[in-house]
């Protein structure tokens, strides 16, 4: 099986959404680039249906997204939502149904147990955007670009405003959102949207590293950990501590924290069970 650090599988296979695992990481990679790796009806099912198999695979361990050719990608399928502008309701039923579908997806890739890292090169635009903000680590190539420009056809990005508005500054979010300039990839680690930048075509690479960096760990702590850092975010201060410290006693009692702790003491390296 080829390496999750290779070049990602081309569009010529028909999946919108091609998985490959190796290592303990798989790798998704959007693979419609003739349709800017929109996220049609097609698209989301694709990826909804991964998230689903790897919720439930032991096996993988972290998760890297990244997409075929210059865009990564364009967001909904503008082409599919006018298709419906002429139904007996003006689309209001397909609007309102793929909305809840890709509020979803967005949603599935939060509550997903694995870390999942985003390697973006090119443009990577409306609910393209969303789809980053929404991933728990970013990482982008040189040449890579942000935008939320709905507010430029009429159009309040009022769904990728969830996602980006909890991963940046509310001014920086609304500057996006408001404005639907680009934002450059300097720009966007500096507010907070990547983690970091890398030279051009190389966001791949950084990102199964991060991905192997974590794959390395207990799962425990890091299951536990994601989880829990969502949910305590949307509670008060002291909620947050209580809930926080619930958590931190059951990792505690956990086999491997036991053996993380007695490998420091003793001075050697632990050996992970996952339990």
């Amino acid at each position: 099986m080829p390496s999750a650090s290779a070049v990602a599988p081309t569009a010529t296979l028909q999946e919108p959404v091609v998985r490959v695992d190796a290592d303990g990481i798989a790798t998704l990679t959007l693979a419609r680039p003739a349709s800017r790796n929109s996220l049609s009806d097609a698209t989301m099912a694709s990826f909804s249906g991964h998230l689903a198999d790897i919720a439930g695979d032991a096996t993988v361990r972290a998760v890297v997204l990244t997409a075929e050719g210059p865009v990564f990608s364009a967001g909904h399928d503008l082409k599919e939502i006018q298709a419906h502008r002429g139904d007996a309701d003006r689309g209001r039923a397909y609007f309102e149904d793929v909305l809840k579908r890709c509020a979803a997806l967005m949603t599935d890739i939060v509550r997903l147990p694995q870390p999942v890292i985003a390697a973006v090169e090119g443009m990577a635009t409306a609910a393209g955007c969303q789809l980053v903000a929404s991933c728990d680590l970013a990482v982008a190539g040189g040449s890579a670009r942000f935008c939320t420009p709905g507010v430029n056809i009429g159009l309040f990005c009022h769904t990728p405003m969830v996602a980006l508005s909890r991963a940046v500054l509310p001014k920086h979010a609304l500057e996006m959102l408001l404005l639907g300039e680009w934002v450059e990839a300097d720009d966007a680690y500096r507010m907070g949207l990547v983690n970091r930048v890398v030279p051009e075509g190389e966001s791949l690479a950084a990102a199964t590293a991060l991905a192997r960096h974590i794959a390395a760990r207990s799962q425990v702590p890091v299951k536990l950990g994601k989880a829990a850092f969502y949910q305590q975010a949307e509670m008060t201060l002291d909620e947050a501590y209580v809930f926080a410290s619930d958590v931190m006693t059951a990792n505690m009692l956990a086999r491997d924290a036991d053996e993380g702790i007695s490998a420091v003491l003793a001075k050697r390296p632990p050996l992970w069970e996952d339990r």
